[in-house]
Order: structure tokens, then sequence, then C-alpha cells
């Protein structure tokens, strides 16, 4: 097996533990353009404003918000409430912690589990933590099919707060815990 391989194998691992062997997969020029970490290993660039277009494109937006932008079934990912320097890993983690649950929404809220890409989860959370470019989301950047869904859970009055080791309590996306998790 060749280096380049190792390296998307390894990435590709590393993801699925990150998201309990979600469907995620690294493209070779996101290993390509990474900055190297260890060896075999690389971080992918991270680009919030592609980031942006994919929280809304993807359907983050519908469960969570930004800017005041966005569902409420979830916590708000805003820049300023998240933890002021934060590893991408410890952000998978809080993700982890949260996957049943979130998983679950997406089912019920778009009517499938969302795919990523390594690349497509290092934007988003390059989006996550940028106040900047959180700024210029508005409700335009939401494509029309998933302002269809957030309008059809606005009309059933249904609610889907996480709650008891989801995204939403102190071990959740916000907590902010310090305590090695």
């Amino acid at each position: 097996m060749n280096q380049q391989m190792i390296k998307r194998l390894l990435l590709t691992c590393l993801g699925a533990i990150a998201l309990g062997g979600s469907h995620f997969v690294v493209p070779a020029r996101a290993a390509d353009a990474g900055t190297a970490i260890a060896p075999g290993l690389v971080l992918p660039p991270m680009n919030a404003e592609h980031g942006k277009d994919l929280f809304a494109s993807k359907g983050c937006v519908v469960c969570h918000s930004v800017n005041g932008v966005g569902g409420t079934d979830a916590a708000a990912l805003d820049a300023e409430t998240m933890d002021p320097v934060m590893s991408p890993f410890d952000f998978f983690a809080k993700m982890w912690r949260g996957a049943e649950p979130m998983i679950a929404m997406q089912h019920e809220e778009i009517g499938h589990q969302i795919e990523f890409t390594g690349q497509d989860l290092a934007d988003i959370i390059a989006f996550a933590h940028n106040a900047a470019v959180q700024k210029t989301f508005t409700e335009d950047d939401i494509p029309q099919d998933i302002k269809e869904h957030m309008a059809n859970d606005e009309e059933s009055g249904e609610s889907h707060m996480m709650k008891g080791g989801g995204m939403m309590d102190s071990g959740g996306m916000m907590g902010g815990q310090s305590n090695g998790q």
C-alpha cells in the first residue's frame, strides 16, 4: 500500500470514529493540500466561506442556527459561544457524543443521514468558529429544498430538542467542558 493510500485510510478511520461510522470520505486532494501533523496524517485546509455554504446546503441549518438564522431543535453554533481555542478533534468529539440523536434527527427532519467528507467537516468547523463569515449568513443562503424542510417542521409545531447526553446539555457542542472531553 502506498503512502497516499495509507493517508486516506487513516483520515477515513479518524472520520468514521468521529462520526460513528457515518459515510466519511477523504478526497485525495484534501489530503494532499493539508498540513502534515504526523507521519501519514494531515489536517485539511479549512475554508469558512465554503463551510457557510455547506452548513446550509447539507441541512445543518434545519436544526442548528448561526447568526439567528436556522432551526432551534439543537444548539446554536455561533462563533461567540465556541471555546476561544478549540482543536477540530475536540469539535469532532463533541459531535460524536451527540451523534446518535443527531443522526436520528437527520432521518426525521430531512429523510436521510447527511454524508460528509473530511473536507466538508473541516470547512463547517471553520464556519462555526468564524464570527466574521457568520455575520454574512442570512436566510438567502439557504437552498429552497432545505427551506421547505424547515417550513414543514414549523407547520407541524414539532420540537426535537436533544437532551440528556445530546448536543444541548453541558456535554454538547456548547458545553465548554474542560474535564478532558
